[in-house]
């Protein structure tokens, strides 16, 4: 992927936020040869965003291959570790997903389970633009903090 096909602008004030910065952290955690060592943030992050026109060039029907899988796989671990963070407990995602692209990823925390949600199409994982990541996050990650705070008793086991 060339600098030029980039969608995400190095100035994009959402680069700057917690959630985006742990998204980072992540995709270099799975870089066992140093790739992204030299690479922008803007660039390690272009694969998640999904334009129409990118979205286009992907078939309907298809199988997710392996970077697919890695980079839905970072979101969720970026989630949870987000979570993590902000209530002090223990957040684990758990991913459940057939070779189609089908399946389910729920965060627990303790017995409590924080976020479920049900995943189709997995092989076209992405997001619209930074922002809208950003907003799926926000929302996923305030829901999860109000289940904590409200059910304490489960989160702490």
């Amino acid at each position: 992927m060339s600098e030029a096909a980039l969608v995400i602008t190095e100035d994009d004030p959402v680069l700057d936020t917690a959630f985006v910065t742990e998204m980072v952290r992540q995709m270099r955690a799975i870089d066992s040869y140093g790739t992204y060592d030299e690479w922008s943030v803007s660039k390690i992050l272009d694969p998640f965003i999904l334009t129409r026109e990118r979205k286009r060039e992907i078939p309907v029907i298809g199988d997710p291959d392996d970077v697919t899988v890695a980079r839905l796989k970072v979101f969720y671990n970026a989630l949870a570790a987000t979570i993590e963070k902000e209530c002090g407990l223990m957040a684990v995602p758990m991913l459940n997903l057939s070779h189609e692209g089908f399946g389910r990823v729920i965060i627990s925390v303790g017995k409590l389970i924080v976020m479920d949600r049900t995943l189709r199409d997995v092989h076209r994982f992405g997001f619209v633009s930074l922002a809208k990541m950003k907003e799926d996050a926000d929302k996923i990650l305030s829901n999860a903090l109000e289940m904590v705070n409200q059910y304490k008793d489960a989160a702490n086991l």
